[in-house]
């Protein structure tokens, strides 16, 4: 973990600060290139592999068709881009949560946000403030919005779909992203919520 820790938060800092795109569309570019997924399941090619400027050609090269010629630079001095990405990879895997989920949470500029009063304190501090954010908007889930709507609780919900509890509440948490389900267990909750597949699947 702290490997990739490093590597990504370098890969921020070379982005905004030698190829001078905005952390925003940088990190946009990041989720939609595949690259965030490699990271999510520890693919050793990018985790170890390379470091964090050749993860932010690799990424620039997939969404832009152009791979930058600007030298690798890495400061000695952290930049608050750099903490970003340090504490967003910590983050990834302590929680669980996919980089877009997150991203759909706490967006990546209010990461940067916290910089100021964070950076030097201990990463706890930072996973308190983000699951209490994450959780909040995962209670508004799609799932629990239809379940509520229905006037079921999760047990009366669990009981009538034939659906595991405790996969119920995964889901409601966004702990386990319902999009990667098997589709036996997306038709058992649509027909008890009398609804369809892809009404569970709206944000």
């Amino acid at each position: 973990m702290p490997l990739a820790q490093r590597v990504l938060g370098d890969m921020y800092d070379f982005a905004v600060n030698t190829l001078n795109f905005t952390l925003q569309e940088f990190h946009k570019m990041f989720l939609v290139s595949g690259m965030a997924h490699q990271f999510e399941i520890g693919n050793s090619t990018y985790v170890a592999g390379k470091n964090g400027c050749e993860v932010a050609r690799c990424v620039v090269e997939k969404c832009c068709g152009y791979e930058p010629e600007e030298e690798d630079f890495m400061f000695l001095d952290k930049s608050p881009e750099y903490w970003t990405g340090w504490a967003l990879a910590y983050y990834q895997w302590k929680s669980g949560l996919d980089f877009r989920r997150i991203n759909g949470c706490v967006p990546i500029e209010q990461i940067r946000g916290m910089y100021d009063t964070l950076h030097e304190a201990d990463i706890s501090r930072f996973v308190t403030i983000m699951d209490e954010k994450c959780l909040c908007k995962q209670e508004n889930s799609q799932l629990k919005r239809l379940r509520m709507y229905a006037k079921l609780s999760q047990r009366m919900l669990s009981e009538k779909s034939d659906v595991p509890l405790r996969q119920i509440q995964l889901f409601e948490q966004g702990q386990r992203d319902i999009a990667k389900t098997q589709a036996v267990t997306l038709v058992r909750l649509s027909q008890a919520l009398n609804c369809s597949c892809e009404d569970l699947l709206r944000k």
